[in-house]
């Protein structure tokens, strides 16, 4: 459902963009990180962080790069992460399964 709504909001924040093509790639994000058994490694509060993370570079101008920083970054300050190294590898798996 997070997946759905960063994709409807960032439809709505860049005009010209159909939204009912993004909506569909966040579907896709959504499966993939699924059938990937990506977030399976997380609790249910890592897995939650983690998908808020991914949401919030996604959209950016370099979600590959934003995601990798993300992931340098966390290993440093764990901030509320239960399980930093888990969350680590879901978002460098993230970037390799998504080719970003």
């Amino acid at each position: 459902d997070r997946f759905l709504v960063t994709g409807e909001q960032a439809a709505a924040a860049r005009p010209g963009v159909d939204p009912s093509m993004v909506r569909e790639i966040f579907e896709e994000v959504a499966t993939l990180l699924h059938d990937g058994l990506v977030l399976d490694g997380l609790d249910e509060h890592d897995a939650g962080l983690v998908v808020d993370g991914l949401c919030a570079d996604l959209v950016a101008a370099d979600p590959g790069a934003a995601i990798r920083a993300r992931a340098a970054a966390l290993l440093t300050d764990p901030g509320d992460l239960h399980d930093p190294e888990e969350a680590w590898s879901a978002y460098l798996t993230t970037v390799q399964l998504f080719g970003i």
